[in-house]
């Protein structure tokens, strides 16, 4: 048994006066039932970095379903790690219970709550223990803290305080046993880094390059999740840096070219778009990194005098191949496909089409990816991404006028119907 480390509000300055109300009130509920409840993870993380949490975690002793009796607005969610959502408000506190040691199965019904594959690879973990069993069970020691609602206290089982005051990112046990047992790990580590500016520990970073294609037997709907995190939270560019460092990018976006000016600048504009608390999608993104893919594929089916006969062809097969790794919801891929297949409509607009253009839900995406494109790979397409800048400011009378200079869009020349000679 390990003795925790206990600071006092003293040493550490976090008290409940910090803490969001509705995290209390979820705490408060259930040392009131009688059970173990603290603040952990990265709401005591960034609390004791100085920093505002975007939603509060609650580690507990009580189990999903004694938490789903107890609470009022709670709903039971996942198989792989069951939890529980409480809803206060337009707020969803979660709730996980204190997770056993996957080194202490001597229960017999153990197998029935926990499954790994041949390769250790974790498929359901709910095996319940101790809130010493659940610190060893987290992935890095900055996010194995726990803060007490009653005594103030933080509660240190891994070391996390030294490796928050000296910026380290640490992992619990051995690196590869750990990135062994569930490989997204590895893209926390890297998503900490690029967050914090926090120094990955030389065991952790050692073990990346060995272990990066575990990724490939990831759940790939999980992925998604984890990579839109990557890069929605105002941190891609740096974000994109180490996924290339490490050759993790190659992993997840086999066709991506690491140096492409596009991604970068994709990257980029997307930093610049949340730190101005504007709207970001994952969907402009992976049709930025699957953009290469794409054109590749229509090159290759295309025929000489028919350009654009397989574009929805080509659409169709980069996205398919790229589900295998990372399954991009529909209404994502959806909007991947027609920014990519508005583009040649906005290269060579027909006047008499333009209203229409405009009215395209993904217009705007679709224009700003041109715009991305003249700036970084493609100079000829500059002229035509400053007109819509051009047309989108113009009034009325301005925008008749250049339509009106567009180059007439070819038409088909009808076939004469022979005459039937005379009878």
């Amino acid at each position: 048994m390990t003795e925790p480390t206990r600071i006092p509000a003293a040493e550490h300055g976090l008290t409940r006066q910090r803490i969001d109300s509705r995290a209390l009130e979820v705490t408060d509920g259930l040392i009131a039932a009688g059970f173990e409840a603290y603040l952990v993870g990265g709401c005591v993380r960034d609390l004791l970095l100085g920093n505002t949490p975007k939603d509060f975690d609650v580690a507990t002793s009580a189990t999903p379903e004694e938490v789903h009796e107890l609470l009022p607005r709670t709903r039971l969610i996942g198989r792989r790690f069951r939890i529980v959502h409480v809803r206060i408000g337009r707020e969803i506190i979660e709730v996980s219970t204190f997770r056993k040691s996957p080194d202490d199965d001597d229960d017999e019904s153990a197998s029935d709550h926990r499954q790994q594959d041949a390769n250790g690879l974790i498929l359901r973990d709910n095996l319940f223990g101790s809130m010493e069993d659940d610190a060893f069970r987290r992935d890095l020691t900055i996010n194995a803290l726990y803060f007490d609602p009653v005594t103030e206290e933080v509660v240190d089982y891994v070391g996390g305080l030294a490796d928050l005051k000296h910026n380290r990112l640490r992992l619990i046990g051995a690196p590869k046993v750990r990135f062994t047992e569930d490989p997204v790990r590895l893209l926390r580590v890297l998503r900490f880094q690029a967050k914090l500016g926090f120094a990955i520990d030389p065991a952790v970073a050692d073990v990346i390059p060995a272990v990066h294609d575990l990724l490939q037997v990831a759940a790939p709907a999980r992925l998604f999740d984890e990579v839109s995190k990557l890069f929605l939270t105002g941190h891609a560019d740096r974000m994109w840096d180490l996924l290339c460092e490490y050759d993790v990018a190659n992993t997840l976006f086999p066709c991506a070219p690491p140096d492409s000016p596009l991604i970068r600048a994709a990257m980029q504009n997307t930093d610049l778009r949340v730190a101005a608390d504007k709207p970001v999608t994952p969907g402009f993104l992976f049709a930025v990194l699957l953009w290469p893919d794409f054109v590749a594929r229509c090159h290759e089916m295309a025929e000489p005098d028919k350009p654009l006969t397989f574009s929805q062809q080509a659409a169709d097969e980069a996205l398919r191949m790229q589900q295998h790794i990372i399954a991009v919801p529909r209404r994502f891929s959806q909007f991947v496909k027609e920014t990519w297949l508005l583009q040649q409509r906005l290269v060579q607009p027909a006047a008499k089409s333009i209203g229409t253009l405009v009215g395209h839900p993904r217009f705007r995406a679709a224009y700003d990816f041109l715009v991305l494109r003249a700036a970084t790979e493609e100079e000829h397409l500059t002229e035509r991404a400053d007109w819509w800048t051009e047309y989108q400011a113009a009034d009325e009378e301005q925008q008749a006028e250049m339509r009106g200079k567009l180059a007439p869009s070819k038409s088909k020349r009808r076939r004469r119907r022979r005459k039937k000679p005379a009878q």
